[in-house]
């Protein structure tokens, strides 16, 4: 394993790496091992390199740093500067059509106690959130229903919303000039000697050797170390996403996620718009991308009219649906390696954050390979130790 020289510099090293998973979060991973000094072969290998049912490619692809953990406000601080900052990173050309107009979260009277104290942590961890009443929500959205609500809290920057497809772009492209070579495969299982990784499986039946091991297989990520660790908790679940043309222009207009569940935001010349389904409709989802329409009638329309009574006029134009990778147990990523195999590394079970988060997760990874520590952002609260234990670190903040 490379260490840092005394100017700290991260030292260099000929092993191999092999990444399970091509999207935003494993290029993320092969970007940042090159950049940060890995000499060694980066293999990423991807099932479907059109990305069509890509759980970054069907993303609503927003940002926000209105979490319930410290650890997720600053994994989104450092996307976000990123992402202000993009063709510092990229190049002069490089545009995510970053967004920077934040979320505004509605809470009801029962939950605004735990609202304001939330605030007073998040603004703490250094976000930059506002606690409106009722009347300064009304005040400042005119077109909110505010009457029977407790407390909106808004992002004043940091938050909002870009082109997930073009950040990945962005990114794989940069990991390919540094000299990542994409895979176009299959992975059937990461195999395992002892208390080591030692490479891939493919579905045909080849082992790809490596001397580390990253899985980044989204919403398949569990069956790749089903034998490794039975029971891993992160599932498919599908969330279908409604493009809408309304009455309502888009300037000015935040991400809204009313206290129903229901969100939406502006999105080219009209809106895009969700909501999660019951906890015991929301199933495994596994090869199931048809969009749950009857979601729009049942609950998501009357929702938004209530919230925003222009929407009661509204078209939709198109829809989709695209998988979460769900850590079921709490709702948080899983990042690091395995306690006993040191060489196989999580990054899984985002729960819809991992598109804002894959910048942080990339690099702390990178660094935790080359150097066996995190440097810029100390991810082990979100480390596999927690999932065999059992320990839950929740994340409240969840839509």
């Amino acid at each position: 394993m490379a260490q840092p020289d005394r100017e700290g510099n991260v030292g260099k090293q000929t092993q191999t790496v092999v990444i399970v998973g091509g999207a935003i979060i494993g290029s993320f991973a092969a970007y940042y091992l090159r950049k940060l000094g890995f000499d060694g072969q980066i293999s990423v290998i991807e099932a479907d390199p059109s990305y069509a049912r890509s759980s970054t490619a069907l993303s609503a692809a927003s940002i926000r740093t209105q979490f319930g953990c410290a650890i997720n406000i600053h994994m989104s601080l450092f996307a976000a500067d990123l992402f202000r900052n993009i063709t510092r990173e990229f190049g002069a050309d490089a545009d995510i059509g970053f967004v920077e107009q934040g979320y505004l979260i509605i809470a009801s009277e029962a939950q605004k106690a735990e609202r304001q104290a939330a605030v007073r942590m998040q603004n703490a961890e250094g976000a930059s959130i506002a606690a409106l009443s009722p009347d300064e929500a009304r005040a400042r959205f005119p077109w909110l229903n505010a009457s029977d609500i407790g407390l909106a809290t808004y992002g004043l920057k940091n938050e909002g919303w870009f082109d997930a497809w073009s950040l990945l772009q962005l990114v794989r492209r940069a990991a390919r000039d540094l000299g990542v070579n994409y895979v176009t495969g299959h992975v059937d299982a990461i195999e395992v000697q002892g208390t080591k990784a030692t490479g891939v499986r493919m579905d045909d039946g080849t082992h790809v050797p490596a001397d580390w091991c990253i899985n980044a297989a989204g919403p398949m990520a569990a069956r790749i170390v089903r034998d490794i660790v039975p029971g891993f908790p992160v599932e498919p679940r599908k969330r279908t996403v409604f493009s809408l043309k309304t009455p309502l222009s888009g300037t000015g207009f935040p991400m809204l996620f009313d206290d129903s569940g229901a969100w939406i935001r502006p999105e080219g010349q009209g809106f895009i718009a969700g909501i999660a389904p019951a906890a015991d409709q929301d199933p495994d989802a596994t090869g199931d991308f048809e969009p749950a329409h009857d979601l729009l009638e049942d609950v998501l329309w009357p929702a938004l009219a209530h919230r925003v009574p222009v929407l009661e006029d509204l078209r939709v134009e198109r829809s989709w649906a695209g998988h979460y990778e769900v850590n079921f147990l709490d709702h948080n990523a899983i990042i690091g390696p395995h306690d006993e195999i040191g060489n196989l590394v999580f990054m899984n079970g985002f729960s819809g954050h991992g598109v804002m988060h894959a910048p942080a997760a990339g690099r702390g990874i990178a660094e935790h390979i080359l150097t066996g520590q995190y440097r810029t952002l100390d991810l082990s609260p979100l480390g596999f130790e927690r999932i065999r234990a059992g320990r839950k670190l929740h994340e409240t903040v969840v839509y």
